[in-house]
């Protein structure tokens, strides 16, 4: 992106967006989904599309070494800002975008991370093909994405019912930070990975009713710490099960490339 547009969403991304509920439960609940397929610490791992390190930096807290690649100078800005000093020495900052990561990194990866990106990518199959070039041999891919399954659930619970009507055949849509976005069905990103040497392992879902509440608009305290881990709980099971986790906006797909 020339013009950066990440740069002006960075305090808003960073400050608001990951620290409402909705925002820690996330992390909190992609971060358990990854320990149940990641190897011990010290790996290392590749977060393509980074943003401000909210994902990388609790990998990094538990003893992986992180490179964290985003293509936007003012949300790297924002990671540094936030980086906790003791965490310094396992965390690489590095600026390209995902279509060139295996040229802006030395190397190849025992996992490669890729969460909320490929649905604001006109054409993500670049960087498909990176991620999985950065994987090393039996190493793990990673990818959060839209559940395009689900596109009539956040119309439809805002009470935008012309909307929501429409969502069922549509491939596209406004996001919550103003940007075009697109949504992923399981299937054909398992079916790209395949295609890539990436056998597709398990996916999950992520949010649920958290989000769910806040689209209705209820009001989620994120300073009532019992309440936000008892709500990351829940998320975390409802994401391992069927029917909850196919009504889950998003989805966490892990695939293995192939040795």
């Amino acid at each position: 992106m020339a013009d950066d547009t990440w740069a002006g969403l960075a305090d808003r991304f960073a400050d608001g967006a990951y620290a409402t509920v909705k925002g820690r439960v996330r992390t909190y609940v992609i971060h358990q989904q990854l320990l149940d397929h990641l190897p011990a610490p010290p790996a290392t791992i590749l977060d393509v599309g980074g943003g401000a390190g909210h994902q990388s930096f609790p990998l990094a807290q538990a003893g992986y070494d992180v490179t964290l690649l985003d293509p936007s100078a003012g949300m790297l800005n924002k990671a540094r800002q936030r980086l906790p000093a003791a965490l310094q020495n396992r965390v690489t900052f590095v600026q390209s975008d995902g279509e060139h990561a295996s040229k802006a990194v030395s190397g190849v990866f025992d996992a490669v991370l890729c969460h909320g990106v490929l649905g604001y990518l006109e054409d993500p199959s670049e960087v498909l093909d990176q991620l999985c070039a950065c994987a090393a041999p039996g190493g793990l891919v990673s990818i959060m994405a839209g559940n395009a399954h689900a596109s009539a659930v956040r119309p439809a619970l805002e009470r935008r019912w012309a909307d929501a009507l429409a969502s069922f055949d549509a491939t596209s849509e406004i996001g919550v930070l103003g940007l075009p976005t697109h949504g992923d069905t399981v299937e054909d990103l398992s079916a790209e990975l395949t295609d890539r040497g990436v056998t597709p392992l398990q996916w999950y879902g992520v949010w649920h009713f958290v989000d769910w509440l806040d689209l209705s608009g209820a009001d989620l305290d994120p300073d009532n710490t019992a309440q936000v881990a008892a709500a990351a709980a829940v998320e975390l099971e409802a994401g391992r099960r069927d029917p909850y986790r196919q009504l889950s906006r998003i989805f966490h797909l892990v695939g293995r490339k192939d040795s």
